[in-house]
């Protein structure tokens, strides 16, 4: 039987986790991006929604780009940015986006959860076709701007199955190995115009899907929420919380801040600990 299930970015945080300020997030690490433009992908909810209300609030101007129309406006309105509703699936779509952009957040994922004999053609490529192919577009699209400024910052939001494996997760992992790779290319081409490329790494991220799954595990094993999330959402993770979307914005914030000239084709885990194990 195959499952769909969230995946583990792009999704809205729990309302029971207080977002913090993304002015607090800026303040912090001393970024000031005013007189950027910034494109997130999937920005109307979770990780997206947070990093672009960090760079906003840094002074960037951001360009919020969704499937979901009304999460894509009203992020967009949240943070005084500008809403793009997009099928990324759709190779065309690419075209209509900005291309003066100087940050650049691919961010939009799905998941799918089966054994491989089981998994369907149709959705493994639908998978590879947003979380693969249209980060290349895009990158491809926006790189002749970042050229001509001589400054850039393509920030991936992979995950911990970019560096590792899961079973029932052939095509998330695949796409996110593909996502490494990609980066690390653009890194490599991008160093000598001021381009950095990095990928960042995060494990579980809390959110109502990832909740509501907690749950069903729950009774369907007769285990208690907390088992749960230790013995088997959490078990490869010495730290045995979720992430919080707000702590992959403050990663991402700082790879387009002023001491992160130097750190480029790398990948950033925020996986507590998982690869340590």
């Amino acid at each position: 039987m195959s499952l769909l299930f969230p995946a583990m970015t792009s999704e809205l945080t729990s309302p029971h986790t207080p977002r913090p300020a993304a002015s607090t997030l800026s303040a912090a690490h001393g970024v000031d991006l005013s007189g950027r433009a910034a494109l997130v992908t999937g920005g109307g909810s979770g990780i997206g929604l947070a990093c672009a209300g960090a760079l906003a609030a840094a002074g960037a101007e951001v360009h919020v780009v969704d499937l979901d129309a009304g999460k894509a406006v009203a992020a967009a309105e949240a943070i005084g940015g500008k809403a793009h509703i997009a099928d990324l699936a759709d190779p065309a779509v690419i075209d209509t986006l900005p291309e003066d952009i100087d940050i650049l957040v691919n961010n939009a994922g799905l998941q799918h959860v089966a054994p491989l004999p089981e998994f369907p053609l149709e959705r493994f490529a639908l998978m590879q076709q947003v979380m693969v192919t249209a980060p290349f577009l895009l990158i491809r699209r926006v790189l002749p701007h970042m050229y001509a400024g001589g400054w850039g910052r393509v920030v991936n939001i992979s995950s911990v199955h970019g560096l590792r494996a899961s079973a029932y997760k052939c095509a998330y992992v695949t796409a996110k190995h593909a996502l490494e790779g990609l980066s690390k290319v653009t890194a490599v081409e991008g160093a000598p115009h001021g381009v950095t490329s990095n990928c960042v790494n995060p494990g579980y991220v809390r959110t109502p899907l990832v909740e509501g799954q907690i749950e069903d595990q729950a009774t369907a094993h007769g285990i208690s929420p907390g088992d749960v999330l230790s013995d088997v959402l959490l078990t490869r993770s010495p730290v045995k919380r979720l992430l919080e979307a707000e702590e992959v914005a403050a990663a991402v914030l700082w790879l387009c801040g002023p001491h992160t000239s130097y750190l480029t084709g790398t990948s950033l885990p925020l996986d507590g600990g998982w690869g340590a194990n």
